[in-house]
């Protein structure tokens, strides 16, 4: 349970992405995400202190952060985003949502976000035109 539970909406049912950062300039994210399931217990309003957990339980393999100068890991720090889409984002467009600098405000990001979604469908329609 939570302080915020009363003003959330249960059960929970918006997709959860996660991210985890390459922090090479290769920028090769590794993104995933899931959807859940609205009957599972795990995403009712808690009745207890925790809730049953749920995720994705293979994100990333082991062998990856076992790897020498593997680029998720970089003095012994690596990077995390978690995100709750709202908004039923394209996974097409998950990796420029990832690269977007946080530090910037919600509206500028959602105005960046919002200019490469109809950069997007502008290629798609010169694509389908020729």
């Amino acid at each position: 349970r939570g302080e915020y539970d009363a003003i959330l909406k249960f059960p929970f049912h918006y997709k959860v992405i996660f991210c985890l950062y390459d922090q090479t300039d290769t920028k090769n994210h590794i993104i995933d995400s899931f959807r859940p399931d609205i009957n599972s217990n795990s995403f009712q309003r808690p009745t207890t202190d925790m809730n049953i957990a749920s995720g994705i339980p293979k994100f990333v393999p082991l062998t990856i952060f076992q790897q020498e100068k593997n680029p998720y890991v970089l003095n012994d720090t690596m990077f995390i985003n978690v995100m709750i889409d709202y908004n039923n984002t394209p996974k097409t467009l998950l990796p420029y949502v990832f690269n977007i600098n946080p530090g910037l405000t919600i509206p500028i990001q959602q105005t960046m976000i919002r200019k490469e979604v109809e950069k997007q469908q502008q290629t798609l329609m010169n694509i389908t035109k020729n």
